[in-house]
């Protein structure tokens, strides 16, 4: 096959089907051995627990299309036959996971099961078959775009999502590779089911199966480490990455894996976007749901960096790519090919690439920093969820105007999460714009978008967050302490070369719009501030342990009369740039926060 240069591999033939020399081999164990020291694969152990978890979770199915069954007086001759059956998607299904990974887990059960039935039974079968302190975590959420069960069992977080397929039985030989099983289903269940769908095409596309999964983990790494990993700030995320290198494996069929990533920067930055990178040509389903066709959608025609599905119907993974995260990419991918080229020169090894990018200390000197706070940590979950997931908006608004100074916007990846303890209105004041002065415990960083809580909030699923109830002193001790929770999103703005001012005050009311117009928003509970600093104004837990942080450069003091009307623009500096930049609590109007009634001060939106 694939060894002989014999079969094709995707859309087109291969560009080299060469087998590994003896440097790709030697790279190749060394590359093994610096996944191993960067903490990248878990345990047997860990891993048998993964297994004992999901065949737990198998015999609970099969309770809940039994239970479901007799409610419904099905016959016992079908109940026999009825069935059910555990899949799994994402990187668990990739065999790409490593220590504290979650599970994507799907249920798929024959047609009397219901998505209804499953929220109302499950959680409950789940309890009873468990002990509390086995069952850590039981977090339905059914009302978003993928309804879904988040719950930790022994140690192991699983998302849980459902489907019924429309048909009577659902045997454990059942795949759902054939088409054929879409028919019937509810959008819901579709979403549900391709993502198991496109998890195993991906595998079933690629030459050499263990190649492809280690080429990934290093991509994957490479990607988390340079901060670029992400469809919730408008970087690809694991199946874009994952899709990427199974065409580079397709294109080398015979290539061990550090070719694979050497090539996968090389074709990927040289790619001729917006040329999309598709596995297959397109398949014809039995149904007629819309797919990404940009000759017949002007918004699929629009997107800039297209990585498309092979399952039916496909679909673009990268759509939320804008122009500032394609530039940086862009950036990263060079950088990535550099280092290749210098490790297989012999001048630099695998940790090289693996570097963290330094965001905060070398990066960029002016940053946004969105800061959203909370009175429960529950509260501040959703609220910090709903802002993240509106941040493309902000950075599309700040490309989109007529800040010409702007260069491009670089959201980091994570969010900031903080809690403080809070005793006077000054000191609340301060630590909704920013101080830590207050600050408590230790500082960690979030990958929102994975919390069911953020995707419920994102969707507007008020039910489901169960958000408590506007009390301004909900959170205060005997000693009127206030607990605060915070989380901070912070942007890399790069100026154009000379540029001295900023005016991106419009893309900054709309964004602050936007998030406050949220159904759930309480003034008496959230606080949004949008504020510019520069990098050597950083709080000192954004730096890592030994990382030199920014110092400020001295000016040279120049002599210069201003010229008639010279004033007035100059003042629009990037420092108030339409932003929250006054920081002292008596000049700026206290927010409903602080106070317990509404204004329209800058916190409150």
């Amino acid at each position: 096959m694939a060894e002989n240069g014999a079969t094709q591999y995707g859309v087109s033939p291969p560009i080299s089907t060469d087998p590994p020399k003896p440097q790709d081999l030697a790279l190749g164990e060394s590359l093994m051995e610096e996944l191993k020291a960067q903490n990248n694969f878990e345990s047997p152990d860990e891993t048998k627990k993964r297994g004992d978890v999901l065949a737990r979770l198998q015999k609970l199915l099969h309770q809940l299309v039994q239970i479901v069954g007799k409610q419904k007086k099905l016959p016992n001759e079908i109940l026999k036959e009825s069935g059910g059956k555990i899949f799994t998607y994402g990187s668990y299904r990739l065999g790409v996971y490593g220590p504290g990974s979650d599970i994507d887990t799907l249920m798929v059960a024959p047609r009397h099961v219901t998505r209804e039935d499953f929220f109302e039974h499950m959680p409950t079968l789940l309890r009873q078959a468990t002990t509390p302190d086995e069952l850590t975590e039981l977090t339905p959420v059914p009302g978003i775009t993928v309804p879904i069960i988040k719950l930790e069992l022994c140690g192991v977080s699983i998302d849980l999502i459902f489907s019924a397929l429309d048909r009577a039985s659902v045997p454990k030989n059942l795949e759902l590779t054939d088409n054929n099983l879409l028919r019937g289903l509810t959008e819901v269940d579709l979403r549900c089911v391709n993502g198991t769908r496109v998890t195993d095409r991906i595998l079933q596309l690629v030459p050499q199966t263990r190649v492809f999964r280690v080429a990934l983990r290093a991509v994957k790494l490479w990607a988390q480490r340079r901060a670029i990993y992400g469809n919730v700030v408008g970087f690809p995320g694991g199946v874009a990455y994952a899709m990427m290198v199974a065409r580079i494996c397709q294109l080398y069929p015979r290539a061990a894996a550090p070719m694979i990533v050497q090539k996968f920067f090389f074709v990927i930055s040289n790619w001729q976007w917006p040329r999309a990178i598709t596995l297959q040509t397109r398949e014809k389903g039995p149904l007629a749901e819309k797919e990404w066709d940009p000759t017949l959608n002007r918004w699929d025609k629009m997107h800039l960096m297209p990585v498309i599905t092979p399952a039916y119907p496909c679909m673009n993974s990268t759509m939320s790519i804008m122009p500032s995260t394609k530039a940086v990419l862009l950036t990263e991918l060079k950088r990535g090919h550099d280092i290749m080229e210098e490790i297989y020169g012999g001048k630099k090894q695998w940790k090289d690439l693996f570097v963290k990018q330094k965001f905060f200390s070398e990066a960029y000197q002016h940053y946004i920093c969105v800061i959203t706070a909370g009175k429960t940590k529950e509260a501040q979950q959703a609220w910090s969820g709903l802002v993240q997931s509106r941040l493309r908006r902000l950075i599309q608004g700040i490309e989109q105007s007529d800040a010409d100074s702007v260069e491009l916007v670089q959201p980091f990846n994570k969010g900031i999460d903080r809690v403080h303890e809070c005793k006077t209105d000054e000191d609340r004041e301060n630590t909704l714009a920013g101080s830590l002065d207050c600050q408590i415990g230790q500082t960690k960083t979030t990958e929102q978008s994975a919390d069911v809580k953020v995707e419920a909030a994102a969707q507007g699923d008020a039910s489901a967050l169960e958000l408590p109830a506007a009390d301004q002193n909900a959170e205060q001790n005997a000693d009127g302490i206030q607990t605060i929770w915070t989380t901070t999103y912070y942007l890399g703005i790069k100026l154009v070369e000379g540029a001295k001012n900023l005016d991106i005050s419009w893309p900054i009311q709309d964004f602050r719009r936007l998030c406050t117009e949220w159904d759930n928003f309480d003034t008496n509970v959230h606080s949004i501030q949008i504020k510019h600093v520069r990098d050597y104004s950083l709080p000192d837990d954004v730096f890592a342990d030994g990382e030199a942080r920014p110092t400020k450069k001295k000016k040279k003091v120049k002599s210069k009369t201003a010229q008639p009307g010279e004033a007035v623009d100059k003042k629009r500096s990037v420092a108030n740039a339409g932003l929250d930049e006054n920081q002292d609590p008596a000049k700026r109007l206290q927010s409903g926060f602080v106070n317990g009634r509404s204004s329209n001060g800058t916190s409150a939106g």
